[in-house]
């Protein structure tokens, strides 16, 4: 099969033909039809995340946001048949542990696409225990569409919906419009929320905007704290942060009103390694909540999805791109200087 692989860490990524995956007795196989580019795959191909534990070997093909078609079914797979359309959760439940028979495989991580096993950005991906860990989908949304739920979309409907709960009416400031800020943003504004978005990146913060936030603060031209302040008359009721720096973690604990709530949604880079320093004093003097969010318990992807499909909600509107593996490649080399705003997707492996 074609896919773009990663040959050296933090070097450059080549097309080519790699072998196909293998069937899992409990899996599926998926051709692949359409798999989001996010930054968490830029992260890793840095050779990031050692402090999670996570490390790649090489050759790897990347890709953890991906829609398609079952072509095989493993002898131990139950739900699914040739020819169903599907997606597929970055994080991925044993089942067996007490986070998954609590309800929340999201939490287990015991399997990660892309990570644990090669993604999307192969033409085929084999995906194991698929009874638990792939979701149906309706023949109305589109692969492209999909592409996104997996991870950003879904990470920020679980952070906004159930995490951090966000009402009508409330304030919402959230650091960061790159694709998972973008998300949250839509969420947000459709749950009712008043939203700023703050980014140093104009298009970014114009994305924002189509996305639904209210208003738009340039960090590298305005103190993104003092304008929250001022929009809101004394503090977001919830704070964002979306990319995971030190700058934007801190500013948007920085911009909350008392007894606000924090959705941390972002991971760390090299330079915080999963640090950042906090100010403690205020956090217990004004009661502030500190809330994290990873992926999406799979038993919520229905919900999500019939909004999908209802139009109540569109990932498809942050889409600013559709490329093959070659301009997947230059889309990975952009992510460095956070230059490919909004949400790039392959759906071209020819």
């Amino acid at each position: 099969m074609r896919a773009l692989v990663m040959t050296t860490i933090g070097e450059s990524l080549e097309v080519g033909e790699v072998r196909d995956p293998e069937l899992h007795d409990d899996g599926i196989i998926i051709e692949t039809k359409a798999n989001g580019i996010c930054r968490s795959d830029w992260h890793l191909w840095q050779g990031e995340w050692s402090w999670l534990g996570m490390s790649i070997e090489v050759p790897w093909v990347f890709g953890h946001e991906f829609a398609g078609v079952v072509v095989e079914v493993g002898k131990d797979s139950k739900r699914f048949a040739v020819g169903d359309r599907v997606f597929v959760p970055h994080v991925h439940g044993c089942g067996h542990c007490e986070d998954c028979r609590s309800g929340f495989p999201n939490v287990c991580m015991s399997l990660l696409a892309g990570i644990s096993y090669w993604g999307g950005f192969g033409q085929f991906v084999s995906v194991p225990a698929a009874d638990r860990n792939v979701v149906s989908l309706p023949d109305t949304v589109s692969f492209e569409v999909a592409a996104g739920l997996g991870c950003r979309f879904m990470t920020a409907w679980h952070g906004i919906v159930d995490q951090a709960q966000v009402k009508p009416g409330e304030w919402v400031v959230v650091s960061g419009s790159g694709g998972l800020g973008l998300s949250a943003i839509q969420v947000a504004a459709k749950a009712g929320a008043s939203v700023i978005a703050t980014d140093i990146n104009d298009q970014a913060l114009a994305l924002a905007k189509q996305a639904g936030a209210s208003h738009v603060v340039n960090s590298k031209q305005d103190d993104p704290v003092l304008a929250v302040q001022e929009l809101t008359g004394g503090g977001a009721h919830v704070s964002v942060d979306a990319l995971g720096l030190r700058a934007t973690c801190q500013a948007a604990i920085a911009s909350l009103r008392k007894r606000g709530r924090h959705l941390q949604a972002g991971l760390t880079s090299q330079e915080e390694e999963g640090y950042v320093a906090l100010p403690v004093d205020t956090i217990a003097l004004q009661e502030l909540q500190i809330i994290g969010c990873a992926n999406m318990p799979i038993s919520r992807a229905p919900d999500m999805v019939r909004m999908v499909e209802n139009g109540v909600i569109d990932p498809g509107a942050m889409i600013t791109k559709t490329v093959d593996l070659e301009g997947a490649r230059d889309t990975m080399h952009d992510m460095g200087s956070f230059n490919a705003p909004g949400i790039t997707v392959i759906n071209n492996w020819n």
